[in-house]
């Protein structure tokens, strides 16, 4: 047996071509019905349009208010993870975070959190720590240091 030779276990079935004369059964207009905006190559309105009419979404008045704008996205971090990755005595920063590929990005700082056990002395420099963790880091004789998060600088405007 050759390549050429190979066949698909299951026959492939053939497509159907429409609009390519009226004795297939499915020429002239195609199934796509008589004349007018959704027999068209494209044709058809959008979802939400409703014919000219005031749609739904200008009818019904706007309603509340949201500060999920501001909101502070923290990156977590959990002790078990400094455990597992550092050594006794070790510094942890955001530098060191990224050199070990335990973060990817960052958008507000970080934050480590009192999940899991710590068994080594650290230094912890980072944007925010949680209670518990700080007490865990602070029991096994480590230290914490908040970092604060380097924002941009703005230019000074002529006035």
């Amino acid at each position: 047996m050759k390549l050429n030779e190979l066949t698909p276990s299951v026959p492939k079935k053939n497509r159907k071509r429409i609009g390519r004369g009226n004795s297939s059964g499915w020429g002239k207009s195609a199934g796509k019905g008589s004349n007018g905006q959704n027999s068209r190559a494209g044709g058809g309105v959008k979802p939400y349009f409703e014919g000219g009419q005031m749609p739904i979404y200008r009818r019904v008045p706007k309603r509340g208010f949201s500060n999920a704008i501001f909101k502070k996205e923290y990156t977590i971090i959990s002790l078990s993870l400094l455990n597992d990755n550092f050594e006794d005595g070790e510094e942890v920063t955001l530098e060191t975070l990224f050199n070990k590929f335990l973060i990817k990005n960052v958008r507000d700082g970080i934050k480590v959190l009192g999940n899991g056990e710590l068994n080594k002395k650290l230094t912890v420099k980072l944007h925010k720590v949680s209670k518990s963790a700080q007490a865990a880091i602070e029991a096994k004789g480590g230290t914490v240091e908040i970092v604060e998060v380097k924002g941009f600088e703005r230019a000074e405007t002529n006035k």
